[in-house]
């Protein structure tokens, strides 16, 4: 990975909000103060952090910004839960992306192994139950995502750069975007049938949505990844597979995020009607997966995860200053 340790002093970005602001809408949950009040205190008796280390995850993060933008219409309970959820998540994404773990997949292996032995009889049928059914479906959402992060860790420990069609399916699977998926049903007390998430246009649509909030995170996260030394990003698959600089990467994969807004354009126009009850829930569905997209965008920005000491308020040509080796 020589190659990639002398980069540009800085570099441009589009503003990635407005290009997924042409199919998301942006909106902010009401309930923001009150339900991270209650997931911090039950984020405190978890113990994953020192109070230093907890305090710069948690004021760093704007997990409950995350979330206030990404479930805009959630009741309070589920917001909280919400939360919650981001704070099991990244945190436990941190241990394998910058922590102890980051480059020891038998190490992930291991603790994907202990995760996935929590749940009893996996292979069991779907629920009938809509909870305990949103419940199965996270379960497996969860296992395909623990296991995405052995894969990652594996390609770090043998600075392997995976091809970008490569790295595009597994990016699906580490961003958790059936976590996602999972989460917003549940945020909304949804019950969609199985047919809905069988249908190959809704599967196609899937994967777009989860493209449109992944391509923009590997765009945003690219300055601390490559201080990190962490090269498992699109951006260096990019530049790896067409033998082209940072800048030149950059621009391709903001060209790549704009076609990917069409071809969801495309699809949506090409929804298919499960008959009238369903309809009505999965456009609630759609919608709140689409507000999901636009506040995971925003956050990219508003979060000193990626941008900090960054003036992020004029997002269009974005200067960004490459941070120097191990600043994080």
């Amino acid at each position: 990975m020589q190659r990639y340790e002398s980069l540009p002093s800085q570099f441009y970005l589009q503003d990635l909000a407005a290009i997924t602001g042409r199919v998301c809408e942006l909106r902010v949950n009401p309930h923001q103060a009150e339900a991270d009040r209650a997931a911090r205190c039950w984020f405190n008796q978890c113990s994953v952090y020192d109070d230093r280390k907890k305090s710069k995850f948690l004021n760093y993060g704007k997990f409950d910004l995350f979330a206030a933008l990404s479930f805009p219409d959630a009741d309070c309970m589920h917001l909280e839960t919400c939360i919650m959820f981001f704070f099991w998540a990244f945190s436990t994404d941190d241990l394998s992306d910058e922590g102890d773990l980051q480059s020891k997949p038998d190490a992930v292996q291991a603790g994907h192994d202990i995760s996935v032995s929590v749940y009893t009889n996996p292979d069991g049928p779907r629920p009938h139950y809509p909870y305990a059914a949103m419940f199965y479906e996270f379960i497996g959402a969860f296992e395909a995502w623990s296991s995405s992060q052995v894969t990652q860790s594996r390609n770090r420990s043998q600075d392997r750069i995976p091809s970008v069609d490569e790295f595009v399916l597994m990016r699906r699977a580490t961003i958790g975007g059936a976590l996602v998926e999972a989460m917003i049903e549940y945020s909304l007390d949804l019950d969609l049938p199985d047919i809905v998430f069988e249908n190959p246009i809704i599967k196609a649509m899937s994967d777009a949505t989860t493209d449109l909030m992944t391509w923009p995170n590997d765009l945003c996260s690219f300055n601390k990844e490559q201080s990190d030394g962490d090269y498992q990003n699109l951006v260096f698959c990019i530049m790896h597979e067409r033998d082209v600089g940072l800048q030149e990467a950059i621009n391709i994969l903001t060209d790549m995020l704009n076609q990917r807004v069409n071809d969801y354009i495309n699809l949506k126009s090409q929804l298919p009607s499960f008959g009238a009850d369903v309809d009505a829930e999965l456009q609630r569905y759609l919608h709140a997966l689409e507000n999901f997209v636009q506040g995971t965008v925003l956050w990219y920005y508003l979060s000193p995860r990626y941008f900090r000491g960054v003036d992020v308020t004029n997002r269009e040509n974005l200067v960004v200053p490459l941070f120097e080796k191990g600043a994080f």
